[in-house]
């Protein structure tokens, strides 16, 4: 039996953050139900057309559910969510703020009416306080929290290059979910919650806020390389192919200077003596690092510092990723259907004893409309009315 196995989730969900989050509740056995707009659905649908057709954002986020096309704004549709609802352990939804409460659906009054009833709202900046109705795109997030202003080079800021505000924030809606459940296991309850992508965004900004608040100095962008540690980043080698170290230590550094680069002079050099030395003086170990490298490939740079166990990584395309000797060693991929055909989907990365992830298909819009309606004791053909 699945974790998950006999909850029911319906969900409210548009584009990254929800469906992340209900996905991962999907993949461990919950049936999941997302209702979507009729004729449009999920915007994410429309993101783009790579996956055969099919939005690349959609297809990561939304198999193992069932689809169903709801007009929120009828009462009858109203009225066939009312009746989802009473079936559900959990509504979670991400609508624009308010938007849920203007259709008659108050989360306390909900939990008041199905006790057990676990109700969560994902938005951007959460309820109350100036930022409450702001709209909340993740670049828009990313620049709040601050992480555009410690990502990229030191004259360019840069975004992150995934949705990792929306990812922070399905996360945390994932595992409040469970933690929601888990509570009322205990307590035979229900309970309203919220989730805001800034405060999910802003948990993981605990490091640099930190070594702002209470440094005096905002952390340096410096680009893939680490911003206090050094030697730590990407390094050019003689193919014209780039080699990522991290040394973490003084002991690190005096077998990277003995063994990859071959000059055991440099782990006495008073202007790389300690960290803090080799990060203030890192452009001219920059230049000796790459010196030592140009005249090594980079398969021949990895060979040293894999043998003199030196962290190291290569730069991968997300074709090479895709690719990735490890993850085909440790069998990490898995066929799954759409409606344009079977595509590769990578597991959930926990390996779970005795645990096999449902990894179902993909749905198309309102695929299950008509069989979820007779569950409830209703017809198509009286939500068309």
């Amino acid at each position: 039996m699945l974790p998950l196995e006999g909850v029911t989730v319906v969900s409210l969900e548009q584009a990254i953050a929800v469906p992340f989050a209900t996905r991962q509740l999907a993949d461990l056995g919950a049936r999941v139900i997302k209702v979507e707009r009729p004729g449009a659905g999920d915007f994410a649908r429309d993101y783009d057309t790579t996956v055969n057709g099919l939005s690349s954002h959609f297809v990561w986020c939304n198999r193992s559910k069932e689809s169903i096309a709801l007009d929120l704004k009828s009462e009858d549709g109203k009225t066939a969510l009312h009746r989802l609802l009473e079936k559900a352990d959990v509504f979670v939804q991400n609508l624009a703020p308010g938007a849920l409460e203007r259709m008659g659906f108050i989360p306390e009054e909900l939990v008041e009416k199905h006790p057990k009833l676990i109700v969560c709202s994902l938005s951007g900046y959460g309820k109350g306080g100036p930022y409450e109705q702001k709209k909340a795109y993740d670049l828009l997030v990313q620049c709040e929290a601050g992480l555009v202003s410690i990502t990229g080079t030191e004259e360019t800021p840069s975004k992150a290059g995934i949705s990792i505000a929306d990812i922070a924030a399905g996360m945390y809606t994932y595992t409040g979910i469970l933690t929601a459940i888990m509570n009322r296991s205990k307590t035979g309850k229900g309970t309203v919650m919220e989730v805001s992508m800034l405060e999910a965004l802003g948990e993981w900004m605990g490091y640099p806020a930190y070594y702002a608040a209470y440094g005096g100095n905002e952390p340096k962008r410096a680009g893939a390389s680490h911003s206090t540690i050094y030697p730590y980043g990407p390094f050019k080698c003689g193919d014209e192919k780039t080699v990522f170290i991290g040394l973490q230590n003084e002991r690190e550094w005096k077998h990277f200077c003995e063994k990859v680069l071959k000059d055991p002079s440099l782990a006495v050099d008073f202007r790389f003596e300690s960290n803090s030395k080799r990060s203030e003086n890192r452009q001219e170990l920059k230049q000796i690092i790459e010196a030592q490298f140009d005249s090594l490939t980079s398969d021949e740079v990895i060979e040293r510092v894999e043998s003199s166990k030196i962290a190291n990584a290569r730069l991968n395309t997300m074709k090479d990723f895709f690719d990735h000797p490890q993850l085909k060693a440790r069998n990490r991929w898995e066929k799954i259907a759409t409606p344009a055909g079977e595509i590769q989907a990578l597991k959930p990365p926990v390996t779970m004893a005795g645990i096999e992830y449902v990894m179902a298909p993909v749905p198309a819009l309102g695929e299950h409309t008509n069989e979820i309606l007779k569950e409830i004791g209703m017809e198509t053909s009286t939500l068309s009315r």
